[in-house]
């Protein structure tokens, strides 16, 4: 029997620094690993990006797109760069299963290509992008289409991937049919998120904050909060690692109010910022409430746990729940006063041996609840349903 072709679309792939690119690598990775025949459809990675080979067993093609100032394929301009030139890369590849990565855009492109080319296609949900543009402000006919995007995309998929069931109530808000939903999870990398790293400044006490920096996270309540306790403690540092919209918002209020202790880094690769969340002191993670991100579960709180570092979290209350239910650290309200606490709280477990005590408890935790490898196994079966869904069951679009 031939092995299945599955092809996979999406502006982000490894080597790039992002949840998404790491979701889509264990994808690859776990169809591979089952014997199908993966090729990638993604854009050339931007100069910062680690230099590492591709997935073994994986083809992957990859061409130009335009990205914003900090190297992101974010804004309208820069996802028609990639989407535009998609359905032509696509159209006359072999596939058997093609697989889209949000936005709705590049849904409803890959969509288009598998019904001329009359095959399924499965859309890989990570989050509801009609929520994320409301949280925005997008003008009200922005918001309309949208969502028409959205549900068009859902309606047309042969499946469903979903990495939560928070994000799989709002699809099916949406319109998608519950029944092609699989909530397969999301995880990180624990071979490289592990206890036994070496810390990358293991003399050094810090705060770090690392990944994505967005309207969705603010993480300027991090550096707020470090200003009420760093005249007392001048040891203790607040380093950031990664990029995003806000970052030059950031810096400006870290010059205004703790000139020379916060530093940021930049985009690091995982093994570094492994390191860095290792040695840490604690691992920031927010998600600003009441803004249409309430829902999500960021893998930031899962990398430090499986580092065996704990995180403070602010802000909603479904991130803070992980926290809180799990023994990870701590999940407080969304202000400086209460990040500032739960600073203290951690300066206090560090100088205790409390952190150190429960490395081990935290790091089992991610082990058996967020592997990244598990992950890509269950959205791979998912996949694969789809080659083997009967086509007179599959959606009208």
């Amino acid at each position: 029997m031939r092995a299945p072709r599955i092809l996979i679309a999406s502006r982000l792939f490894v080597p790039e620094v992002s949840a998404g690119a790491f979701r889509l690598g264990a994808l690859a990775r776990a169809l591979a690993r089952g014997g199908a025949e993966v090729t990638v459809v993604t854009t050339t990675p931007p100069p910062q990006a680690p230099k590492t080979p591709d997935p073994t067993g994986v083809r992957v093609s990859r061409w130009p797109v335009l990205r914003d100032r900090g190297g992101n394929v974010r804004g309208y301009i820069q996802y028609l760069s990639f989407d535009a030139p998609l359905a032509l890369r696509m159209l006359f590849r072999r596939f058997d299963v093609a697989v889209a990565e949000s936005p709705p855009t590049t849904g409803l492109v890959v969509a288009a290509v598998a019904w001329i080319r009359r095959r399924p296609f499965v859309y890989y949900a990570a989050d509801v992008w009609t929520d994320g543009v409301i949280s925005m402000g997008a003008h009200r006919v922005i918001v309309s289409l949208m969502r028409w995007m959205e549900r068009r995309a859902l309606r047309s998929a042969a499946g469903v991937i979903s990495v939560s069931d928070e994000v799989t109530r709002r699809l099916v808000a949406l319109g998608a049919d519950p029944v092609r939903i699989s909530t397969v999870g999301n995880g990180i990398d624990a071979d490289v998120f592990t206890p036994e790293v070496a810390p990358a400044a293991p003399d050094a006490r810090y705060f770090v904050y690392t990944g994505t920096m967005s309207e969705w996270q603010q993480p300027e309540v991090f550096i707020r909060a470090f200003a009420q306790l760093a005249g007392e403690f001048p040891d203790v540092g607040l380093r950031f690692f990664g990029q995003g919209a806000v970052e030059r918002d950031l810096r400006r209020v870290a010059d205004e109010l703790v000139p020379g202790r916060v530093r940021f880094g930049g985009v690091v690769e995982p093994s570094a910022s492994a390191a860095w969340i290792r040695g840490a002191l604690a691992s920031l993670v927010s998600i600003a409430p009441g803004i249409g991100y309430d829902f999500a579960r960021p893998t930031k709180t899962y990398a430090a746990a499986a580092c065996g570092t704990p995180v403070i979290f602010a802000g909603a209350e479904v991130g803070g729940a992980i926290v809180r239910d799990a023994g990870l650290g701590a999940a407080v309200a969304f202000t400086p006063d209460a990040v500032a606490g739960a600073m203290r709280q951690m300066l206090a477990q560090d100088a205790a041996g409390t952190t150190a005590a429960h490395r081990a408890d935290r790091a089992a935790w991610a082990r058996e609840h967020v592997s990244l490898s598990a992950v890509g196994e269950r959205a791979a079966k998912a996949v694969l349903m789809a080659v083997r869904t009967p086509r007179h069951s599959r959606p009208h679009r």
